[in-house]
């Protein structure tokens, strides 16, 4: 199993490359395009100056900023090695925790390794999504550096195979309930990444940037996704902490953090609907959400408590 194991850690360095290379191909896109916009500016400027100039004969029109989404166009040159480098990067974690699962006999949740990669593999299902639907490169300068810092994290970790303990010999019921916080959490960093975007988007000095309240939309939409996602995966862990401990609820560090977490993303959608939060405000508390993500994530080293394990 050991050699296994260690074959399937390649899988790990593999998709930590197809990341950095997805961002790099991202980035020389989005600057190529900034400077297109500036050429096409410049010709602009010289039809309505009445200057004759062979360049003039042609102009492109002036992209509509204002549409929430843009009409999906088929990939072309280096964006195709952009989105499928991405492609493979979430292929890679995938087929590592499927692989894993096979070996173990249970889903990722028996160490902070394990979730580490679950949780890359919930963010950069999110990001594609979001890509395809949206057709919005630039969010990967936010979205895909969170991958991989987390793919750095989860190959610092040990990565061997240790016995499960007895508060986590529920396979079905905890295999779900890490799955709804995978999707929660990967959700949440989109929603993150998009309201970093629409809080940088008047320092960003790229022309051909979308505009600024298409970011708000997508954090919103995100944050759709991550609140329900969280309610479930709240629910299901009461469910396994009174299999395993006796109790639905215990104040345990993690389940406040948790408890903590929904709360601010609930309060955001309340805040958005019912009070017209938008802009500013609403990017804020999206920071604030996923901030206290991470510490639900990582709160329990500082704090022990029964999920000290992960």
């Amino acid at each position: 199993m050991s050699e296994v194991l260690q074959l399937a850690e390649y899988l790990l360095t593999a998709s930590l490359v197809f990341v950095v290379l997805a961002l790099i191909c991202n980035v020389v896109i989005i600057t190529s395009r900034q400077r297109r916009a500036a050429v096409q500016t410049s010709e602009r400027v010289t039809v309505a100056a009445g200057v004759p100039s062979s360049d003039t004969l042609v102009v492109s029109p002036v992209p509509d900023r204002s549409r929430r989404r843009r009409r999906r166009a088929p990939l072309s040159g280096l964006a195709w090695y952009a989105t499928g480098f991405a492609a493979i990067a979430f292929v890679c974690v995938l087929a590592y925790v499927l692989l894993r699962m096979s070996l173990t006999g249970h889903g990722p949740f028996s160490n902070q390794h394990e979730f580490a990669v679950s949780f890359v593999l919930g963010i950069l299902g999110a990001y594609l999504v979001v890509e395809f639907v949206y057709q919005v490169r630039a969010l990967s300068l936010a979205v895909l550096p969170i991958a991989a810092v987390l793919l750095l994290y989860a190959m610092s970790l040990d990565a061997g195979v240790q016995p499960l303990i007895p508060a986590l010999q529920n396979n079905l019921l905890l295999t779900l309930h890490v799955g709804f916080a995978i999707l929660a959490y990967g959700a949440a960093a989109v929603s993150c990444g998009a309201a970093a975007l629409y809080l940088l988007h008047p320092k960003l000095r790229l022309r051909n940037l979308p505009a600024r309240d298409l970011f708000d939309d997508i954090g919103y939409k995100a944050a759709t996704v991550t609140f329900p996602m969280l309610t479930i995966m709240i629910v299901l862990g009461a469910v396994w902490a009174n299999t395993a401990w006796g109790r639905y609820w215990g104040w345990d560090p993690k389940e406040t953090a948790a408890l903590v977490t929904w709360l601010i993303y609930g309060a955001y959608l309340h805040a958005r609907v019912t009070r017209g939060w938008q802009g500013t405000r609403s990017a804020v508390l999206l920071l604030v959400g996923f901030l206290a993500v991470l510490f639900a994530y990582f709160g329990n080293h500082f704090f022990g408590g029964l999920h000290s394990y992960a």
